[in-house]
């Protein structure tokens, strides 16, 4: 096995396993991205938030599981 392999990359980190601290972390980056579009009205953030809750959601709930079992499969089993 590589060192990339062995290295736990941040969608394989175990503090992000439970749903609901997932389930957070997007709606952290929705209310954010609420934020700029409603309040402040700035387009250049409201994109940039805009971008990030779609990696958010991407990331850690369409793409997370598919991720976390590629990365279990490659340790060794003890």
């Amino acid at each position: 096995m590589t060192d990339e392999q062995k290295k736990p990359r941040l969608f394989t980190l175990p503090w992000f396993k439970p749903l609901y601290r997932r389930a957070i972390l997007i709606g952290v980056v929705a209310i954010w991205c609420g934020w700029e579009w409603l309040y402040n009205k700035d387009q250049m953030w409201g994109y940039i938030t805009l971008a990030a809750l779609a990696y958010a959601v991407w990331s850690f709930g369409i793409n997370f599981d598919k991720e976390l079992k590629k990365f279990e499969d490659a340790q060794p089993k003890n």
